[in-house]
């Protein structure tokens, strides 16, 4: 397993490598630059500002610079945040988006896992049929259409809760930004895990247990739960960096200082170091779920084994 684990970050190199090259390259090939202003600079002032930033150099070797520092763990400093640097930024926004993101995820496993289990139990009944047809409207609704929903209904209405700011990530800040993240992942956590248990319980040992008179209970938790989670770990993969890279709409309709407003104010003021930084990131976290997902493979499915 350990050699496994190497190998699989060894492999990632290259990969991290090709998302860098193409990030960069496109980047510095779309229009304008990062000092381009409405108010046009005097040529002097321009030429000392793209020299003190290494922008005055050939391509290839801003290449080659960008990556011995990003190889020393150094994101670069930011074009359009003064005296900052790109890691100070994701270490500004990382904790918010994982705080949310983390939250929604663990929300929609709870949730989303045992209406699954039950509506493939029910097949074909009330308990079936009303979970999933709300399963397939969470999937329909975008996350800016129920954001404001629960603005209306919880801020503005019944003003349980605050309608957005961030105020230290208190519990009453938090919850409406969670729900708004977590309802479409609840509803494909339930959908998925109502057909893989379905599929587990037509199977044949499972009809062998039932035939010996095994309560629903055990059947399910001790015989049919870890193969149907198998493709849920697939999904949880790619998943749980998504709820986090995803929450940019989320942050931009509650004003929450993530990385996702970062991103997009240096997308579009062609903050090159900025918007490479937040790319890198996402880039090791996809690695590294990715990892831990097929990690898990062998710790729920002793026929799986890593050689």
């Amino acid at each position: 397993m350990l050699r496994y684990t190497l190998r699989r970050l060894l492999s990632a190199a290259p990969t991290l490598l090709v998302i860098i090259t193409l990030a960069f390259v496109l980047l510095h090939a779309a229009p304008g630059g990062p000092f381009d202003t409405e108010k046009v600079l005097p040529p002097q002032i321009k030429e000392n500002i793209e020299r003190a930033y290494h922008l005055d150099e050939p391509l290839y070797e801003q290449y080659l610079r960008y990556l011995g520092q990003v190889f020393h763990g150094n994101l670069g400093p930011s074009y359009q945040y003064r005296d900052t640097t790109v890691n100070d930024l994701i270490r500004e926004g990382l904790p918010v988006d994982l705080t949310i993101g983390g939250w929604a995820l663990m929300l929609a496993l709870l949730l989303g896992t045992p209406i699954g289990v039950l509506a493939a139990m029910r097949q074909n009944t009330a308990l079936d049929y009303g979970p999933m047809a709300l399963a397939m409207i969470g999937i329909s609704l975008p996350a800016f259409i129920v954001a404001p929903l629960l603005i209306l209904v919880f801020a503005v209405q019944l003003q349980w809760l605050p309608a957005g700011d961030w105020a230290g990530g208190t519990p009453a800040h938090v919850i409406l930004p969670v729900l708004a993240l977590a309802a479409p992942y609840t509803a494909y956590i339930a959908r998925l895990m109502r057909g893989a248990m379905f599929e587990v319980l037509v199977s044949p040992y499972i009809r062998t247990a039932r035939a010996k008179g095994l309560p629903p209970r055990t059947l399910i938790v001790r015989h049919a739960l870890k193969p149907a989670l198998m493709p849920l770990i697939s999904f949880l993969g790619p998943a749980s960096v998504g709820i986090i890279s995803g929450s940019i709409v989320i942050e931009t309709i509650f004003g929450l200082p993530g990385i996702g407003r970062y991103f997009v104010d240096a997308a579009l003021n062609r903050d090159y170091t900025v918007v490479l930084g937040v790319t890198i990131l996402y880039g090791v976290a996809i690695v590294l779920a990715n990892l831990i997902s097929d990690l898990l493979y062998a710790a729920l499915d002793p026929r799986i084994r890593y050689r």
